[in-house]
């Protein structure tokens, strides 16, 4: 009969055991392996995950909240910082751009993944909103201040449908090596920052 583990050990050993499915999600996929080669990777008999998730889509909740809970934290870490309405928005952007990049499987973990009825996953989907509304709530003090107009939301997901695609080319390696990812970019913000702005 298995030892009762404390709730130190639980949470120590659900952290790995997230690691190691985190590593294989991102290099198979959602359906490229089972949980007994999980279980393997982590060195423990192919019934111990079970004891920790119900399964591998409770464990790919798990992976991604905790992702998507990182990726907040980082741009709620930009925005932060001491500024006016401008230099907020390019900080949220950089942050973006920055966890992106220096973290490609996590990137993809969030936003080429899909599970459906997130709703049954409650920490997958608090998650999944606070890191949503990071990625416009800077668009908001933008329209106060009189850079941009139109409702925020709307204009908040124009901007990230752009930087989203920038990046996503990015880490396929599709964009053209004539055409740097950061001259894409600002030649695309300049754009939707002449369409957003107010009429004179």
């Amino acid at each position: 009969m298995p030892r009762t583990l404390s709730t130190a050990e639980v949470a120590d050993f659900r952290e790995k055991l997230c690691d190691a499915a985190a590593r294989l999600f991102a290099e198979r996929g959602q359906d490229g392996f089972t949980m007994r080669e999980l279980a393997t990777q982590l060195g423990v008999s192919p019934m111990t995950p079970y004891r920790y998730f119900h399964d591998k889509d409770e464990i790919l909740a798990a992976v991604r909240a905790r992702v998507f809970l990182q990726f907040a934290e980082e741009l709620e870490r930009a925005y932060a910082m001491p500024g006016d309405a401008i230099s907020k928005a390019g900080a949220t952007g950089e942050a973006y751009i920055r966890f992106a990049l220096e973290n490609p499987s996590s990137y993809k973990l969030m936003f080429d993944m899909h599970q459906p009825e997130d709703g049954k996953y409650p920490e997958l989907a608090a998650a999944a909103d606070r890191a949503r509304k990071t990625m416009t709530r800077h668009i908001g003090p933008l329209i106060e201040a009189g850079f941009v107009e139109g409702d925020p939301e709307l204009v908040g997901h124009v901007y990230w449908v752009m930087i989203h695609g920038a990046v996503t080319l990015q880490l396929a390696g599709k964009l053209d090596p004539a055409c740097d990812m950061r001259k894409v970019m600002d030649a695309a913000f300049g754009a939707l920052q002449r369409g957003f702005s107010p009429q004179r």
